[in-house]
């Protein structure tokens, strides 16, 4: 029987809502088909937003939408998606798939979509090919309340209100899509660009994100701080947050990353392996901001991660559609326990991408809508928002074979808002159920309820069968004093609620 240990008497950080975070990119059918139809459509909507994703994601209390991009950021002129409709530029989208993006969907229909989710704003502004000036003008044409040639274009366009942005990026993959810059000379940009980004109303406060690494360039992190810090000493007052972005590829290789649906155990495996770098990724990229921001001031933000597939046969192979198995998610579980164990530097987290793209909470066709394993899992892990990280471990050993060996059990743990104690606890194991004994220190148990998302590991939901794989209430669960016992089933990812 495997120990599960947690101490309600040692809280280690609050869990910021924004580690479950999403992301949404003018790219494929995620914005058009996947989030917004248009107000002409027979598909049910409220401004064009589609009512069944918006309401399963106001179900999943999906907490900060980033948008417009992705490498499409640093292409994007937000002038060209603003004004009559009929008027709008219309561009070819050069990065995803080469299809006429239309600007149908603009600021004014991104800031009404987080409206109707009740989310907060990321937005992300063009470093890339745009220029100061047009990214001075777009702060204060969505934030600026007063006298000004943008503020009067807002109301001109409809809004006379001020909205509020929470989240700015300060270009986006700036190494790579976003420019193929240095980190001396991105740090330099940043450093130009950010002073522009300004806080025009008391109280709402603009948390800026610098353009941080990709995967393992350890050299970037070190790079941008080191020039963004040299300027007195720290960036305390224009830094906010570093972003980094990681994907799970199964394969190495960018071209034949493996499918979403055709694997066996050992890629089943290898898929979970890369998935837990993200550990060592936070843990060492975490250590160069220590050396420039011991306190932690300036949060880690990993505003894109999620498996990364070959795109479905049959689709266009810019638009970036895979399906959803049970490997998805146990990916995602995996992922927001690491984020909730790193809540001191980690503060904000996006998955690529919210619908239709690569490791999606939601596909679409036409006016049918599935939720994907992911979603099950962000809905069970909803409890940790807002909570408080409680000190827990478990007792594992290793499964799988040669080089691609990971841990069975991964879990997490917090003081929910609610007054409950959540557990999350992970089995990766394809064939094997475990024996948990969780033990909470100096602790009465008084109650315990559970949920529990579960299936072979190749499971998934399609449109002719949209709730294969769904939560199941789980309660063979005893309680003895100060511990649970309970026996997880393989492939599974499972959340306690438990009163104390």
């Amino acid at each position: 029987m495997a120990k599960l240990y947690v101490n309600p008497k040692r809280q280690l950080g609050h869990i910021n809502p924004e580690l479950q975070g999403h992301f949404s990119e003018h790219l494929g059918r995620c914005i058009y088909e996947g989030l917004y139809v248009g107000e002409n459509s027979d598909i049910p909507n409220t401004a064009g937003m589609r009512n069944d994703v918006v309401e399963a994601l106001k179900e999943m209390r999906i907490p900060v939408l980033r948008w417009p991009g992705g490498c499409f950021a640093d292409e994007y002129h937000w002038m060209d998606g603003i004004g009559p409709k009929e008027s709008r530029k219309k561009m070819i989208n050069t990065h995803w798939g080469g299809v006429v993006e239309d600007n149908s969907f603009g600021t004014h229909e991104f800031m009404e979509l987080c409206r109707q989710l009740g989310c907060k704003t990321y937005v992300n502004g063009n470093v890339g090919s745009g220029t100061v000036q047009e990214m001075s003008e777009w702060v204060e044409y969505m934030t600026f309340e007063g006298v000004s040639p943008m503020a009067d274009l807002r109301a001109k366009n409809g809004h006379p209100e001020s909205w509020k942005v929470d989240y700015f990026g300060v270009g986006n993959e700036n190494w790579g899509c976003g420019g193929n810059m240095t980190p001396e000379y991105y740090g330099n940009l940043y450093r130009r660009y950010q002073t522009y980004v300004r806080n025009y109303k008391k109280g709402e406060e603009i948390y800026k994100v610098c353009c941080g690494a990709n995967s393992d360039d350890y050299h970037w992190t070190e790079g941008v701080l080191k020039t963004t810090h040299d300027h007195a000493g720290n960036a305390h007052g224009f830094m906010n947050g570093l972003s980094l972005h990681y994907y799970t590829l199964p394969n190495d290789t960018w071209d034949k990353k493996g499918s979403a649906l055709d694997f066996d155990e050992a890629l089943y495996y290898r898929t979970l392996k890369k998935t837990l770098y993200m550990e060592e990724l936070i843990n060492r990229h975490g250590a160069i901001m220590n050396q420039y921001d011991p306190e932690k001031k300036i949060g880690l933000i990993v505003d894109e991660w999620g498996t990364w597939y070959d795109v479905e046969p049959g689709t266009n192979p810019g638009f970036l559609y895979q399906q959803n198995t049970m490997r998805d998610a146990l990916v995602a579980g995996i992922n927001l326990n690491i984020f909730n164990k790193h809540c001191d530097r980690v503060k904000m987290a996006n998955i690529a991408q919210l619908v239709n793209v690569l490791q999606s909470v939601i596909l679409t066709e036409g006016e049918k809508m599935i939720k994907t394993p992911t979603y099950h899992v962000f809905n069970m892990y909803k409890y940790h928002q807002d909570g408080e990280l409680l000190e827990s471990c478990v007792e594992t050993q290793e499964i799988g074979a040669g080089e691609l060996k990971v841990p069975n059990l991964h879990e997490s743990v917090s003081l929910g808002k609610d007054g409950l104690i959540h557990v999350t606890l992970n089995n990766l194991s394809v064939t094997e159920s475990y024996s948990i004994d969780a033990v909470f220190t100096e602790t009465e148990i008084k109650g315990v309820k559970g949920t529990i998302l579960t299936g072979e590991m190749h499971a998934h939901n399609t449109f002719e069968e949209p709730d294969a794989v769904h939560t199941e209430i789980f309660d063979q669960v005893e309680i003895a004093g100060q511990s649970l016992k309970f026996t997880i089933p393989p492939c599974s990812v499972l959340h306690l609620a438990v009163e104390v």
